[in-house]
């Protein structure tokens, strides 16, 4: 959690998981690189669906960065199969574009574990949405996050919540980062609806992955988190207005500060001592930000 914040470089906004006409988004590449880009993002990752049916494309979008707007390569993986029988949906941004197709009798953890050794920041997308368990998670390789927030499962499904297996996976030893994403097919609604803020050197995408790895980041909705330090026993917290800031941490434990505006806030650590503990933020209109856990 704290790299973010002490390191040179500045925020960049990205979007890690949307799709294009090339599996079954709506807009060509072009138009869903330039659609972010309209709306403010520094950087996307367009993530179309790995699969037989699409060509398992990795969608090329080189010709799209600029000097203000990159681009990682990247794919939703999918392969069999966790406990009840449904497919493995992980994101994968940094791929190459010569990541090869599924494998005869590939499973999820294998072609996690290929995409972690072609160089990949690899996350778990959407796991409410079809169900996803610990048991299942604890069967991939180290990957690198969980999405804690996926708009467009939220909107058609009311299962964009993630941070159950976040913390679920925390508790059982895992270093597990906190992403979010619009996870946008159709650019209407959901678009925009959460991000990636990645601290980084520059706006290219060696920095960027470097970045996501070293886990200098984190998710929201729109709540920004200016600084985070320790100063002894507390944790300060300078951030944009919040209603409310919760601690999470091993099992039940847990803080929370209320009021009207909140930007500095001075919280005690001492009950996470010995463990884990990772911040969820919340401002007036009830949008959240996420940051990774402090050990």
């Amino acid at each position: 959690m704290l790299s973010a914040f002490s390191k040179p470089g500045r925020f960049l906004r990205g979007n890690l998981h949307c799709h294009s006409s090339v599996s079954d988004g709506d807009p060509t590449p072009a138009r869903a690189c330039a659609i972010h880009k309209q709306h403010g993002y520094d950087f996307i990752s367009l993530t179309d669906h790995f699969m037989e049916r699409y060509g398992y494309p990795i969608t090329d979008t080189t010709e799209f960065r600029d000097e203000d707007f990159t681009t990682l390569l990247g794919a939703e993986l999918h392969a069999p199969s966790i406990g009840n029988g449904e497919i493995w949906h992980l994101v994968a941004n940094g791929l190459p574009a010569d990541f090869a197709p599924l494998a005869e009798g590939e499973k999820g953890p294998d072609l996690a574990q290929r995409a972690l050794d072609a160089g990949a920041f690899v996350s778990i997308a959407h796991p409410a949405w079809y169900g996803l368990t610990l048991e299942d998670a604890l069967t991939l390789p180290k990957v690198h996050a969980v999405e804690a927030w996926n708009t467009i499962n939220q909107c058609e499904t009311g299962r964009g919540e993630g941070g159950y297996l976040v913390d679920q996976m925390l508790n059982a030893g895992r270093r597990i980062g906190v992403v979010a994403a619009d996870d946008t097919h159709r650019y209407q609604n959901e678009l925009g609806g959460a991000w990636v803020m990645v601290k980084a050197l520059s706006n290219t995408p060696d920095a960027i992955l470097e970045a996501l790895k070293s886990g200098d980041y984190y998710a929201t909705q729109g709540p920004q988190i200016h600084h985070v330090e320790i100063d002894g026993d507390f944790l300060n917290i300078e951030c944009s207005p919040l209603r409310c800031l919760w601690a999470v941490g091993n099992g039940a434990l847990s803080s929370r500060v209320m009021g009207e505006g909140l930007t500095h806030i001075r919280l005690p650590l001492a009950k996470f001592a010995g463990g884990w503990m990772r911040i969820i933020l919340e401002d007036a209109v009830g949008r959240r930000a996420w940051s990774n856990a402090l050990w």
